[in-house]
């Protein structure tokens, strides 16, 4: 599908919360590609005894432990957005080792195509990694009730998230592609095949 004289392609795809950026990723995942979760590997970096977790509890306290020792994300969440500096520690923390599996991943890929799904791709420095930026917009009611639905959180929650998040206007200045994602899939999956045309050029 993707022939170019590059025999890996990385195509960054990133969106603000509620963007629907994780559904477009998956659109793009084909068997001739590997698709990389960031916000996954975050998810099992926080693993106990890792030194992402050992970090975390010794900055925030046992106080953010589960009865299993597991970390509470939710009580991580609570205390970091409304907190700059310990979200700022926080990400340090995390995206440290999540950029490191990031580009092991990568490295040893044999896939012609590699999508990597991060929502602070931008923030965490990510974009120098890919070839390619495709972000994906949505309306912000709507990114606010999708984030709503799918996290569980108050719209005060999302919109301090969005807060602390390098704004969508900003982000579609760096893009390469831009996918609308705020009208019906049919219409988000057709853009996805578009840029795969222009990829494949």
């Amino acid at each position: 599908m993707f022939k170019r004289k590059k025999a890996k392609l990385v195509l960054g795809l990133t969106g603000t919360i509620g963007s629907g950026k994780s559904t477009v990723a998956r659109m793009f995942k084909t068997k001739d590609s590997l698709l990389i979760d960031a916000d996954k590997l975050a998810h099992d970096s926080f693993r106990i005894g890792s030194s992402v977790y050992k970090q975390v509890v010794a900055y925030f306290g046992e106080g953010i432990l589960r009865p299993d020792k597991r970390i509470d994300r939710a009580k991580l969440a609570a205390i970091a957005f409304v907190n700059k500096a310990a979200l700022i520690k926080l990400n340090k923390i995390v995206h440290k080792a999540v950029i490191a599996e990031i580009k092991r991943l990568v490295k040893d890929s044999g896939k012609k195509l590699v999508i990597l799904d991060a929502a602070l791709l931008i923030e965490a420095g990510l974009k120098k990694m890919v070839d390619k930026l495709v972000v994906v917009k949505a309306g912000r009611q709507q990114q606010i009730l999708r984030s709503q639905r799918r996290l569980g959180l108050s719209k005060d929650e999302v919109s301090q998230r969005m807060k602390y998040q390098i704004s969508q206007s900003a982000k579609l200045r760096l893009a390469d592609f831009i996918i609308d994602n705020s009208g019906l899939i049919s219409k988000t999956r057709k853009q996805v095949s578009e840029i795969r045309r222009a990829l494949a050029r």
